[in-house]
């Protein structure tokens, strides 16, 4: 029988989920958190799918998707919980593990969108062994990029000394500030992305950053931590899509991604060689206000830096056909999204298969 004193323990260290079962779906409507946890921890809203009624937070997640509580504000809490407490030493043999652990699992659907994207960027030229360490490699890097923005997010300077601005991304921006014209900047997930973004800020480089549409509210919390250090971030919507058009008319810059895939389009464009699933919208946008688009990305190099890396400006090309045009044009760019993602193929952290029908061509 377990003593009151250990029983007691766990009332403090262990966090309680209070779990609602309707209609077949189950939904964490809150944490109970320990005692003994810092005051950020969030309360949490995701669907799983576990057993009505309080239960530990082990039993609680044992059947989610990973995926979904990697970006539920319980994820976020615990990475950031993680990040700040571990010191470096302890926290690179965590990423260590947790890279290790998560390729080892290829039936994980996020494993499996690896694999695939990154096997398409080899041309299908990685055999199974190299293609699990590549896995790996890419598993590593993201964790590592992680902790390392979870450790420092509170620290600007730290960020300022680890972030560089490339010399032709500083003049695009200078010339096109100083001409009052509009530049629409799309950037692949490369590297630590979300540090580059609060690098682009604390150096004072404005954009209206265009985030994923109806996000969960573990990507509001991420984008409410964004904006605390003046990242000017909403999500895409009608709204939104008319302050950047307003925002591009009258001078300003826009950020937003591009390499997320979508399922409900008419376009596949050819990327790496293959018709992808990956938004046109920029493109859109792009014709509307007659605006360049320049492809911005953060690379780690060998100096132990983040360097953040522009393309030239891209102008869109008229067509006699609108499709067409917004084809060709989002080809284009994507050539430009290759290259960067050429130079370091494992520091692309897209966790959703961009060609979905790779997954069953991947062994």
């Amino acid at each position: 029988m377990r003593s009151p004193e250990l029983l007691n323990a766990k009332r403090w260290m262990i966090p309680r989920v209070k779990i609602k079962r309707k209609a077949e779906k189950t939904r964490i409507i809150s944490v109970r958190p320990p005692l003994l946890w810092p005051s950020f921890f969030p309360c949490v809203l995701l669907r799983g799918d576990a057993p009505s009624g309080w239960r530990s937070l082990t039993q609680a997640t044992r059947h989610m998707k990973l995926q979904t509580l990697i970006n539920s504000p319980l994820g976020v809490g615990l990475g950031i919980f993680i990040g700040k407490i571990t010191p470096p030493w302890l926290g690179y043999r965590v990423v260590d593990w947790v890279a290790g652990w998560l390729a080892n699992r290829p039936h994980l659907a996020l494993v499996r969108a690896v694999r695939a994207n990154q096997w398409v960027v080899s041309q299908g030229q990685l055999a199974p062994p190299a293609l699990t360490e590549q896995t790996r490699a890419t598993f590593r890097h993201t964790v590592c990029f992680l902790y390392y923005l979870y450790h420092n997010m509170d620290r600007g300077d730290r960020i300022r000394d680890m972030v560089r601005l490339s010399p032709k991304l500083e003049a695009l921006y200078r010339e096109y500030k100083e001409a009052g014209r509009g530049m629409l900047c799309v950037a692949p997930h490369l590297s630590n992305f979300d540090l580059a973004g609060r690098a682009l800020a604390l150096y004072g480089l404005k954009f209206l950053v265009l985030s994923y549409p109806n996000p969960s509210s573990g990507y509001r919390w991420q984008n409410d931590m964004r904006r605390q250090v003046g990242v000017d971030i909403v999500p895409l919507s009608q709204t939104s899509l008319r302050q950047a058009v307003e925002t591009l008319q009258t001078g300003g810059f826009v950020l937003t991604g591009i390499d997320r895939p979508v399922s409900d389009t008419n376009y596949r464009p050819r990327f790496f060689d293959r018709p992808s699933c990956v938004p046109v919208s920029h493109v859109r946008l792009a014709i509307k206000t007659h605006v360049p688009v320049v492809v911005v990305a953060s690379l780690l190099r060998p100096d132990g830096l983040y360097w953040i890396e522009a393309s030239d400006p891209i102008e869109m090309r008229p067509e006699a056909e609108l499709s067409a045009e917004i084809l060709n044009n989002a080809e284009r760019i994507l050539q430009a999204v290759e290259q960067m993602i050429r130079q370091a193929p494992y520091q692309w952290a897209m966790f959703y298969p961009v060609w979905p029908e790779a997954l069953e061509e991947v062994q």
